[in-house]
């Protein structure tokens, strides 16, 4: 109960206290390229129940015809706005929109898309999925440049699933077995600091 109250009213704060920017990143999208200034794609929340995530749209409207659901490295198919949206992770920011409406949490695993959560091993996803998907976690610091260690992998869809997912759940099931409020404030201000590096 103290955990959604603590996500409730930062995340409310934050929606208003950011509105301003959220509005001119609106717009800044929408003269940049065509299509939706939202981008929303379903992921697997708590239970396993699916979910759609907001993120603001940082590639262009054809982007899942044109490739996988990972992105690799400098990918043709992020926009010139979205190239500084998903550097400064303001991307991010209309989760805090999911958090208010109860699907997400400030903190906790990163939500995945259904086929790679179909590859998760049955004891990791038990744990993994037994709380609110977050909009920060260990993992989410620990692989900050993602897509960059994937470019230079030789099948980075391969390098996704077999060595970079495997060791996102461990640190996301290490989270969940040892999570508290004190931690969480911890993990949020090391995700603060990690954006001003």
């Amino acid at each position: 109960m103290a955990k959604r109250l603590f996500d409730l009213l930062c995340a409310g704060i934050g929606l208003l206290l950011l509105s301003p920017l959220l509005l001119l990143v609106a717009a800044w999208i929408k003269l940049d390229s065509p299509g939706p200034v939202m981008f929303r794609q379903e992921r697997v929340g708590r239970g396993g129940r699916p979910f759609f995530i907001h993120k603001f749209r940082t590639m262009r409207v054809d982007a899942p015809s044109l490739g996988p659901q990972i992105t690799v490295g400098a990918d043709a198919r992020i926009t010139r706005s979205g190239r500084l949206l998903r550097a400064s992770k303001i991307d991010e920011l209309p989760q805090l929109w999911d958090v208010v409406r109860g699907a997400m949490s400030l903190v906790g695993p990163r939500p995945e898309v259904p086929r790679y959560v179909a590859l998760y091993p049955a004891e990791l996803r038990e744990i993994v999925l037994s709380v609110r998907p977050g909009i920060t976690d260990p993992a989410s610091l620990s692989f900050r440049n993602e897509s960059e260690l994937l470019a230079q992998a030789e099948d980075p869809e391969r390098e996704y699933v077999e060595v970079v997912m495997p060791m996102k759940l461990r640190l996301a099931a290490d989270y969940v077995r040892n999570a508290s409020l004190g931690g969480d404030i911890r993990l949020i201000l090391a995700t603060l600091g990690a954006l001003k590096a």
